[in-house]
């Protein structure tokens, strides 16, 4: 929880993007080393409604973190945004929150099970579906079309920014002589293809096993880890 307090504090402003701050679970695994302890304590967290997981469409084994409190902060912005463009059906977010939200911690909802939860709170309609889906609130499973992935709103460009700010720093550093680069150095580095900043990417791969820290004696230099 200190980790995730830490990073929080540390989540890059992002123009034009309202979102609030998340976590990956490769950065958590990069700060605690105990992967196992990791795992635990999320699932603890998690079932006590501290936090919520998400899995991201980001490809490998993308997982997000976000405290409890920013995720229904999150929900609430998109519900305003909602009403400002005077749409139908709203009431199925106030519905979400209570009985969904509330009730389903795992990371995927079957289409069916979704229903039966969303009418505790009214009378279901596909169209207040389509209102989740457009939310991005939800995202239909590729391989499943009747389960539906709980999603972040607005991550869209962010993960794109995830997925090409990786690429730029293995590739800084796979066209150094000795593939690593001194991370103070690195960390000054501004990053053109991501709106997160170099010290999350950096964690993400340091994490996930991509990169490695090594201690020389002029500090801690960052290295292509070989596969």
């Amino acid at each position: 929880m200190v980790a995730i307090r830490i990073m929080r504090a540390q989540f890059p402003h992002i123009d034009k993007v309202s979102i609030k701050p998340f976590i990956l679970k490769s950065q958590l695994y990069s700060s605690v080393k105990d992967r196992t302890q990791v795992d635990r304590d999320l699932e603890s967290l998690k079932r006590d409604k501290v936090l919520r997981i998400f899995k991201l469409s980001s490809g490998q084994d993308d997982h997000a973190i976000m405290l409890l409190d920013d995720y229904l902060n999150q929900i609430e912005r998109v519900m305003k945004r909602s009403e400002d463009r005077k749409l139908d059906n709203l009431e199925v977010f106030q519905w979400f929150k209570t009985h969904v939200i509330d009730s389903k911690l795992e990371p995927s909802i079957e289409h069916q099970e979704l229903r039966t939860l969303l009418s505790l709170g009214g009378k279901v309609k596909d169209e207040h579906i389509s209102v989740l889906i457009h939310a991005g609130l939800l995202t239909r499973q590729i391989m499943d079309p009747n389960m539906y992935w709980l999603a972040i709103p607005n991550i869209g460009s962010v993960l794109k920014g995830l997925s090409q700010g990786r690429k730029e720093v293995l590739s800084l550093l796979n066209r150094r002589r000795y593939k690593e680069m001194m991370m103070v150095t690195l960390e000054k580095t501004r990053l053109r293809s991501s709106p997160l900043d170099m010290r999350f990417h950096l964690r993400d791969l340091i994490g996930s096993g991509h990169l490695k820290t090594i201690q020389t004696p002029t500090g801690i230099a960052v290295q292509v880890a070989k596969h």
